[in-house]
């Protein structure tokens, strides 16, 4: 208990006083008049959306799909990697390497810059993940109730079980302290405290989720992104919904298209734009903010602009 009231208190005095203060409505990111545009579609479930340095987009479509694609910033869509069928998650790091969770294949896996595949953990169940900057890689099992670490050292251990039932997406917070994993069986999106050695700890339900009528347990909690302001977006049934750096709920985006949610991330120019994997497609809109960027170093979150 000391530990969980410890670690909330980390994260509010971590937060400027004039962000925490006042509410972050959706206001402070949706442009008036930008609504969602379709950047492609014709595929059979759209996931694993990550952005590289320069702001282009890759997914994955891991139902049918046989590659990695790429949609540089002129919206030209290309197979990056081929036989790369069944990826569920997508992350650069920090070395310019590529990682994937395998979900088909129960591998994670690191593509070098020539594309050429190393299989980092086998038999496992993965769905997401996400890499710090210095090489840290996490990863949802949601099937086993898990997460587990990969150190920069390829070891792998188990550092959460049975804290979230069904462990879906994961993000960062833009200093990397905090790890939050949404859960697609329950209502909550979970944060931990990520301590010096790479280990979890302080794991508390930090963000309630807005949940169907239908079934108010559970909001079916998929892909999470950040910005640099330390906003959480998660893909759910409702839409896509977005809490604040304190976890307090700032509103709901509606979905392009009554198809499943899933994936989320800030890519395009400057990053500033929120792509979706919505079904068999995927969507983008511009914003006021732009995503942070894990391959990067950490930093603190900054400050929101005076409107």
């Amino acid at each position: 208990m000391k530990s969980t009231i410890l670690f909330a208190l980390t994260l509010t005095l971590a937060i400027p006083l004039t962000s925490h203060s006042q509410d972050m409505p959706l206001s402070q990111v949706l442009i008036e008049g930008e609504n969602w545009e379709l950047v492609t579609e014709g595929y059979g479930f759209t996931d694993g959306l990550c952005t590289d340095a320069d702001g282009n987009l890759y997914f994955s479509d891991v139902k049918d799909g046989t590659a990695i694609y790429k949609v540089d910033l002129d919206g030209k869509v290309s197979e990056f990697i081929k036989d790369a069928a069944g990826v569920s998650g997508l992350q650069w790091g920090a070395d310019g390497k590529l990682y994937a969770c395998v979900a088909r294949g129960r591998v994670v896996v690191v593509f070098d810059k020539d594309g050429k595949m190393t299989q980092l953990a086998d038999e496992v169940r993965p769905n997401d993940l996400v890499v710090t900057h210095d090489g840290n890689l996490y990863f949802t099992m949601t099937p086993t109730s898990e997460i587990r670490r990969i150190d920069p050292d390829g070891e792998m251990t188990v550092v959460s079980s049975g804290d979230v039932g069904r462990p879906n997406g994961i993000s960062l917070s833009p200093d990397q302290g905090t790890l939050a994993v949404s859960d697609h069986g329950g209502k909550f999106v979970w944060a931990f405290r990520i301590k010096k050695d790479g280990s979890l700890d302080a794991a508390q339900p930090y963000m309630p989720m807005r949940t169907p009528v239908a079934d108010p347990e559970v909001a079916k909690g998929d892909g999470m992104a950040t910005d640099i302001h330390g906003r959480w977006y998660v893909t759910t049934e409702m839409g896509l919904q977005m809490f604040d750096p304190t976890g307090r709920m700032g509103g709901v985006i509606a979905k392009p298209q009554n198809a499943s949610l899933v994936s989320v991330c800030f890519a395009g120019p400057d990053h500033a734009y929120l792509y979706v994997g919505c079904g068999e497609k995927v969507y983008r809109r511009k914003t006021k903010t732009k995503g942070a960027l894990f391959f990067q170093p950490p930093r603190p979150t900054e400050p929101m602009p005076k409107e």
